[in-house]
């Protein structure tokens, strides 16, 4: 089955989406292909896939894809494995791929494979190698081949972001990222933690809530080009100001602000509120008389039941940081800068 990766996308955002078998993502825009990955992920993940990821440096590599298929973990459902490079598979392997193909189809295993590629002309679709992933698979074509349909998918994130745009405000995003997918999704992106932040963090469903934006929104919100530094989210975040706190993280990952002093400044605010907030003396602590009115500021916006997770918060940062676990720093860093903030984008259990 061949499908455009906006008919194939929305499907899979479903709940009930089938990923067994065979796919070949094709196409020459990467983010594309990631977000395909990201929407498989989840399936897998909650049908307790084993994922890996295989680099094939030649044909001979497809051995190892179907050893991997073979060898099923005890504690592991199925195998996930994602597949990246050209080299195409001999006659002997597109035979297993399309006996594996046959056998998810009639519900005999629920192994996936995601294949990677380039883009792939007519020729290369005639091919023997493709009939498998074509007859018994999911092809689906990563590519974008007009404004309409790159309106369309973005569209798309902008429901999952919660977010409902008018026709102003779509030609004023388009026109400010100058019509690039990467730059208008993170503008969507930083959009739904200034409206819509119960569900900025992406659910992996379309939600049918959504917070209608005009172009008088959008104008206010897109962050300007003016430089901030540690110390402007620092003020920022005392004084309560989450709409600045986003624009100043934008900006700070945006020319590359080292995220260990980004965390090392949220911390450090952390520590003097939590310190202040168990009846410890401001000057003792070390904190400028200019600023400990912005302190007790932050104090006020805080409970007991607020702070708790605080250092729970942080530790995560510094693994993600260190890449101890997946999910991205900057989005953790973000999120423990709003709760400083005041803005709590999850209700704490």
């Amino acid at each position: 089955m061949q499908a455009s990766f906006i008919q194939a996308y929305p499907k899979l955002l479903q709940a009930t989406a089938s990923v067994a078998g065979l796919w070949l993502a094709h196409g020459d825009e990467p983010l594309l292909q990631q977000w395909l990955i990201d929407a498989l992920i989840v399936h897998w993940r909650q049908q307790n896939y084993a994922i890996k990821r295989i680099e094939l440096v030649s044909a001979k590599t497809w051995q190892e894809v179907l050893s991997e298929l073979g060898s099923q973990s005890l504690f592991d459902d199925a195998s996930a494995l994602i597949v990246t490079g050209n080299h195409k598979p001999d006659k002997g392997v597109i035979a297993e791929l399309e006996r594996f193909a046959v056998d998810a189809q009639a519900g005999s295993h629920s192994h996936s494979v995601l294949w990677l590629t380039p883009k792939q002309d007519k020729r290369a679709q005639s091919s023997k190698w493709f009939v498998p992933f074509q007859q018994y698979g999911h092809v689906i074509d990563c590519n974008l081949f007009d404004e309409r349909q790159r309106q369309q998918l973005l569209q798309v994130q902008a429901e999952r972001f919660g977010l409902r745009l008018s026709k102003d405000a779509w030609q004023l995003l388009m026109s400010h990222t100058e019509h690039h997918l990467l730059s208008a999704y993170q503008t969507l992106w930083r959009l739904s933690y200034l409206f819509a932040p119960q569900i900025a963090t992406l659910n992996d469903q379309q939600t049918s809530t959504s917070v209608a934006l005009d172009i008088d929104d959008l104008q206010a919100a897109l962050v300007s080009d003016a430089h901030f530094s540690v110390f402007d989210l620092s003020d920022a975040m005392l004084a309560g100001n989450s709409a600045q706190v986003v624009k100043i993280m934008t900006q700070l990952k945006a020319t590359d602000e080292p995220t260990t002093l980004v965390l090392w400044a949220i911390s450090k605010d952390m520590r003097l509120v939590l310190a202040l907030m168990d009846g410890q003396d401001p000057q003792r602590l070390g904190i400028w008389r200019s600023k400990q009115g912005l302190y007790q500021q932050a104090c006020r916006r805080q409970s007991k039941d607020d702070i708790h997770h605080w250092s729970d918060l942080l530790y995560r940062c510094d693994q993600a940081i260190k890449g101890l676990i997946q999910q991205p720093a900057w989005e953790l860093l973000l999120q423990a800068a709003l709760e400083l903030s005041g803005h709590r984008l999850f209700t704490a259990s």
